[in-house]
């Protein structure tokens, strides 16, 4: 029940009739437990007192080396606590518990002094006393505490309060009425004692706290495998929600901008789309930039807008070292006339063909118009590398916050990740290579395009004013013509299909979905493939650590064990 305490109390010695038979002391315990919502918290080992003569017919030197055998036993235990019992009135110097207490405890941390007797103390000696309880001389971290004790009347009167007359001794008898409340009396010395057990509960609270923060132990093969199996768990997970856009099952998502992993992606694709659309489309205008053609001069940069196809996520080196595309700036087409351009290519390559073109020119003409393709596709495939690689550190920083063995999982996971990005890139150089080296479509919207370019081109452009209609158009500018109208509709069906394409193969498959996807490489079979030598490299615990963990381990189980008080 709350406020029920129980106060054991334990002889670790007997005491025989001497005119028996059998030895005066043994090791033979003696343990009284005494529960009760009245009672003090506490435990206590009674051991016998050191003494240097024997008595004869009593004790023997057998008996006196037991018993300090006895004593030492008890106090060089690091989680007992040490109640050195002095009297006030003999020389302290002569005191062999003091110097025993010194040598096992040097720096006093668990000695508790107690004067008993400060009413035998002669008048010239009671300054010293005083010297030492206050803390001016052999000072105790743990300080002394004055204890009067039970004179034989007190105990043969039933009438006679204990407390009281220790009460009226501290009140009444100098220099012991100037001693600070917390260093005189029985109670205070029950404060002291609790205060104790506090303190050990706090240490106890810590060093769990401490022990719990150096995780699993990882000092065998099974235990670092079964450290990493966790870890990939937890990431794994996180993986799942990032991809899924539930970002209200973990904290990562609302404190770090980078770890929205599909959102920034799809939001990436737009990107890619609309860059398309606005900086590669064929329209009217001329590629750029464009080798000027024999007799021409070089055009002057117009003050096209720049666009930054490379978001630059983060900087990272190691894994994605020499994969990323390099940044380019791309400006807008020129105003210029497509149709310039197409006829200087056109009387450049024409043979004897009559009322048509050779269909290689259309490879030619599409290869350059998508010139601008390349850094498009490249730069947003780097882009998804980067987001990619930005989010896998910032989720093992969270579930591994250990930098070491982030860091050598790192180095391991880095022989196989550059792989698995290069091959995200050319899968994106594949799909350009065969885009921009080959004219070919099964979409019937090419030939709905074609027509509707046709249409408009004759009614906005092609058909004749009455001063043009006098002026014939040559079978060269309708060739011209015929091939810029089936450039624009090929292109317009291409290039869709082009964005499309680098989206599902090359990050879609590649990257995000596919079987060697790389947030799929941190899985159980990359632990279960590595060598025990592996598993000690990258999740084995370093000396410091093992040292750490050794002593927390040790302190918590001595202050599990139970404060013990030595009298």
């Amino acid at each position: 029940m709350s406020g029920y305490y129980r106060f054991t109390r334990t002889w670790v010695y007997r005491a025989l009739n001497p005119t028996l038979s059998g030895p005066t002391f043994t090791q033979d315990v003696f343990r009284l437990e005494i529960c009760g919502p009245e009672e003090d918290n506490l435990s206590i080992i009674d051991v016998p007192g050191i003494f240097k003569n024997t008595t004869a017919g009593l004790t023997t030197k057998q008996d006196m080396e037991m018993v300090k055998d006895m004593v030492l036993g008890y106090m060089c235990n690091p989680r007992s606590i040490m109640l050195t019992v002095v009297p006030a009135n003999v020389d302290i110097a002569t005191q062999e518990i003091l110097e025993m207490a010194r040598e096992w405890d040097p720096e006093g941390t668990r000695t508790l002094g107690v004067f008993t007797k400060p009413d035998l103390v002669d008048k010239d000696a009671e300054d010293k006393i005083i010297d030492l309880v206050e803390g001016k001389s052999h000072s105790l971290a743990l300080g002394w505490i004055v204890v009067p004790n039970t004179g034989q009347q007190q105990l043969l009167d039933q009438s006679s309060d204990r407390d009281l007359v220790e009460v009226k001794f501290f009140r009444e008898h100098h220099p012991w009425n100037n001693l600070p409340m917390d260093k005189a009396g029985i109670g205070a010395l029950k404060i002291r004692l609790q205060d104790m057990r506090t303190d050990v509960g706090r240490k106890l609270k810590a060093m769990r706290h401490d022990l719990s923060a150096l995780g699993n132990e990882r000092s065998t093969p099974e235990q670092q495998r079964s450290f990493l199996l966790d870890v990939i768990t937890r990431f794994q997970d996180i993986v799942s929600q990032a991809m899924a856009t539930s970002y209200g099952t973990h904290e990562l998502f609302d404190k770090e901008k980078h770890s929205r992993l599909a959102t920034i992606v799809r939001n990436r694709m737009d990107v890619f789309k609309s860059d398309m659309e606005e900086y590669g489309e064929i329209s009217d205008t001329l590629p750029a930039p464009m080798q000027p053609m024999e007799g021409e001069e070089d055009q002057e940069d117009d003050g096209g807008i720049p666009v930054r196809k490379h978001m630059d996520v983060s900087e990272h080196s190691g894994a994605i070292d020499g994969i990323l595309h390099e940044q380019e700036i791309v400006t807008r087409p020129t105003d210029d006339s497509i149709l310039v351009w197409i006829e200087d290519l056109y009387r450049a390559s024409r043979g004897f063909e009559v009322g048509t073109f050779q269909t290689s020119l259309l490879c030619t003409i599409m290869n350059r118009q998508s010139g601008k393709w390349t850094d498009f596709a490249l730069g947003y495939v780097s882009d998804v590398i980067d987001i990619m690689h930005t989010f896998m550190l910032k989720v093992l920083e969270v579930i591994c916050p250990d930098e070491q063995i982030r860091d050598k999982l790192l180095s391991v996971l880095t022989d196989e990740l550059p792989k698995r990005y290069r091959e995200a890139m050319e899968q994106a150089q594949l799909v350009l290579d065969v885009e921009r080296m080959n004219i070919m479509t099964l979409n019937d919207k090419f030939h709905e395009k074609l027509e509707e370019t046709q249409r408009r081109s004759h009614r906005e452009k092609y058909e004749p004013t009455e001063d043009e209609a006098k002026t014939p158009m040559s079978n060269t500018e309708r060739t011209v013509r015929y091939i810029h109208e089936i450039l624009a509709a090929y292109y317009e069906v291409a290039s869709k299909r082009f964005v499309d394409n680098i989206c599902m193969q090359a990050t879609g498959y590649c990257l995000l979905t596919g079987p060697r996807k790389p947030l799929g490489l941190f899985s159980p079979q990359f632990v279960a493939n590595l060598a025990e030598d592996q598993l000690t490299e990258i999740a084995g615990e370093n000396a410091a650590l093992s040292r750490r963990r050794a002593q927390l381990k040790k302190g918590i189980q001595d202050l599990e064990t139970g404060p013990k008080v030595m009298m």
